[in-house]
């Protein structure tokens, strides 16, 4: 199998399993069994972060990527079967509507259901102008009472994700759901796999993070109780580079190879200091592995949490640009996700001599 064909294999792997916020459990046991032969040790901690250790003689390196997608929640199930749900995070209303989700019930069943609204031919003038919100949305699941829900075996706290595969676009483009951050995940496991006969003298520390979208949870705890000497966040970034979007709001682009940022949500975020932008760029430069920089003004990584962790930590992010990020449909070039884990592999074997 080719490289290429290997790094799809996984991201299809990843992106098609379903792990919402809070609800990570199957995406990290996929995780898990990926890194046993990649590293010595691999343990799930006590939020559920998962956690693989490759000892080495150098500097403790972490490299996180967080497992979570966002979803939706029921919250009440009315008298005829219909489900209200709540968001569980940044979803935008209108990219819900008419989708197709699975209900993931408590005793391990999965039940489809639909998105609808009111019928816009019932709708006035102005109601059809206003986008539907999501408290005027409802899940169908077929059910046709409450109670009959109840025998489906959905219930007030079910998690929802999308059902949703991933798809070949033209161009070496992919389109699926949560390719925020299953990108993440592939390319840390990429870069570990590129490792695996190659003595690397840092000891890695290769973390899949939990509850990322709803406030960078797993990265607080996870790298309070590692306390690496650097880190590296695994995400995915906004390009400017489709309509809707100026290149002065985003600069970088698909297919241009993967990102590092120098600072995010204009410095509310993580600020990257020098001598990581100098390890990463030299380090790009050196493997002949194209690279752009953003700055942005606005969203935040699991590497936000981890840069303050303690007494501080040095942190920057290798992102993939993806169109339409936070929808079903997200959008990413397989040759930034092959870049991107080239460059991590190189990272970690040069962090040596910059840590």
């Amino acid at each position: 199998m080719s490289s290429r064909d290997r790094l799809l294999e996984l991201l299809r792997l990843f992106a098609e399993a379903h792990g919402l916020s809070g609800y990570e459990d199957d995406v990290a046991q996929l995780l898990s069994a990926h890194l046993q032969p990649l590293v010595d040790e691999v343990r799930i901690d006590t939020l559920g972060n998962v956690i693989g250790v490759r000892a080495g003689e150098g500097p403790a390196v972490m490299v996180a990527a967080h497992m979570d997608e966002i979803g939706l929640m029921v919250r009440h199930i009315d008298e005829d079967g219909f489900l209200r749900v709540v968001s569980v995070g940044g979803w935008f209303d209108q990219t819900i509507l008419s989708q197709r989700v699975i209900i993931h019930c408590r005793d391990g069943r999965k039940v489809l259901g639909v998105v609808g609204c009111r019928p816009p031919h019932l709708m006035d003038a102005e109601e059809r102008k206003k986008p539907v919100k999501l408290k005027d949305m409802f899940v169908d699941c077929g059910a046709t009472s409450a109670a009959n829900a109840a025998e489906l075996g959905v219930e007030i706290g079910c998690p929802i994700t999308i059902d949703r595969d991933l798809r070949p676009l033209g161009n070496d483009f992919v389109t699926g759901k949560a390719l925020d951050n299953r990108a993440g995940i592939v390319m840390m496991l990429s870069a570990l796999e590129r490792l695996r006969n190659i003595t690397v003298k840092a000891t890695i520390l290769a973390v899949g993070t939990v509850q990322e979208e709803v406030g960078l949870k797993g990265a607080r705890t996870s790298a309070y109780g590692l306390s690496p000497d650097v880190a590296l966040a695994t995400d995915v970034t906004i390009p400017g580079d489709h309509p809707g979007v100026s290149k002065s709001e985003a600069s970088v682009a698909t297919g241009k190879g993967p990102s590092l940022t120098v600072l995010d949500a204009a410095g509310r975020g993580v600020i990257a200091p020098r001598r990581v932008l100098r390890w990463l760029r030299e380090t790009a430069e050196e493997a002949s592995l194209p690279y752009q920089l953003n700055v942005g003004d606005a969203g935040n990584t699991d590497a936000t949490a981890i840069s303050i962790s303690k007494a501080g930590i040095p942190c920057s992010v290798i992102s993939v640009p993806a169109r339409y990020i936070h929808s079903p449909v997200e959008v990413l070039s397989l040759q930034d996700l092959e870049n991107g884990a080239a460059l991590i592999a190189a990272a970690l074997q040069s962090a040596h001599r910059y840590f």
